[in-house]
């Protein structure tokens, strides 16, 4: 049963495709979509530690190899992320659509903090960015909640296509 990581990080990697593409359009009219507490939030909330893990990273690396920051910021970023979204996951009904929407908000919003942070940190006039970085995180966070409960499904399905128990894999210890 190694292919949960793999069903995962597959509809992950589709998503985050379509994602790109769409920035791709969105590039004349000056907007960009962040979806990685999205990328993140299903295999934290409903997957064990290690398949839901090596799901993350796999996508952090593929992220990093397309985007212009150092390679492993994304990869550090949703590892820190996932970590800290599985160990509060006992305390949240991680089975409910609505709360794994808000974990995805959430989570969306510390990785632009944390990416703005490194990515604009020691730049001079990085006061004059934070508005378009609230303006985009504010469209990625719409865009967000209408697509994460589709997202989730197409998850769902993925893993029973693929013959994986969810009820079972979340109650793994590892």
């Amino acid at each position: 049963m190694h292919r949960r990581w793999l069903i995962t990080f597959a509809t992950t990697f589709l998503l985050w495709s379509v994602v790109v593409q769409l920035n791709h359009y969105l590039a004349p009219v000056g907007a960009y979509l962040f979806v990685g507490g999205l990328l993140v939030a299903f295999a934290a909330l409903r997957l064990s530690l290690r398949n839901g893990l090596t799901a993350t990273l796999l996508l952090g690396l593929c992220i990093d190899a397309a985007e212009p920051v150092p390679f492993g910021t994304h990869l550090l970023l949703f590892a820190v992320m996932h970590i800290i979204i599985y160990h509060l996951r006992t305390r949240l009904p991680r089975e409910e659509t609505v709360i794994g929407v808000v974990v995805a908000l959430l989570a969306n919003l510390a990785l632009v903090s944390g990416l703005s942070f490194v990515t604009f940190g020691n730049h001079p006039a990085a006061g004059a960015a934070w508005l378009r970085i609230f303006a985009d995180l504010g469209w990625s966070q719409l865009f967000i909640v209408a697509i994460a409960p589709w997202f989730f499904a197409l998850q769902e399905r993925a893993l029973e296509l693929g013959r994986v128990d969810l009820a079972e894999e979340s109650h793994r210890p590892f």
